[in-house]
């Protein structure tokens, strides 16, 4: 399997706040913006696997920086910044523009976790990335760690999930 060019993965969409985005206090909704980081994600991840499905494992790190306004665009960049065997972490960036002034601020950041499945929805090995930029450099380097802490994460969670029960309270 012959590795790919973060840049290959790279995915930039831009889309207008409307009113029905917003919160009740004037700002974007989290959950929208996360749904529109998803989606970016989900692209990135299907252009580096080049399968039909892909799905999202974990989503981690998601920081929100500065609030988003009505007045503002939004604009998202997603690519795959690192790849284990099996799975995929893509960031995604958060860029808000004041329409009226120009201004322009990382409003959000964070990573996914994709797995591409085949048709029996079994895992599939992805390729490798090869960074090019400081900023893909930076983040594929990083990724190792990240990946740990995920392990760690999800060997917590079981344990947590282990001491739920479904019953109502």
């Amino acid at each position: 399997m012959e590795a790919k060019k973060i840049n290959e993965t790279r995915v930039i969409h831009t889309d207008q706040v409307l009113l029905n985005d917003l919160n009740n206090y004037h700002t974007l909704f989290g959950g929208v913006l996360m749904k529109k980081m998803d989606a970016c994600a989900t692209l990135s991840a299907r252009r580096h696997s080049r399968v039909k499905q892909c799905v999202t494992a974990s989503t981690d790190s998601v920081n929100f920086l500065h609030p988003i306004r009505q007045r503002d665009s939004v604009g998202i960049e997603s690519f795959v910044c690192y790849t284990g065997r099996r799975s995929m972490e893509i960031f995604c960036k958060v860029v808000a523009e004041d329409l009226e002034t120009g201004e322009r601020r990382i409003a959000a950041t964070a990573f996914f976790t994709f797995v591409p499945l085949d048709e029996n929805k079994k895992p599939l090995e992805v390729p490798e990335v090869i960074p090019e930029t400081q900023e893909e450099k930076y983040l594929y380097e990083t990724g190792k760690e990240r990946e740990k802490i995920r392990r760690l994460k999800r060997e917590q969670n079981k344990e947590l999930v282990s001491r739920l029960s479904p019953d109502k309270a």
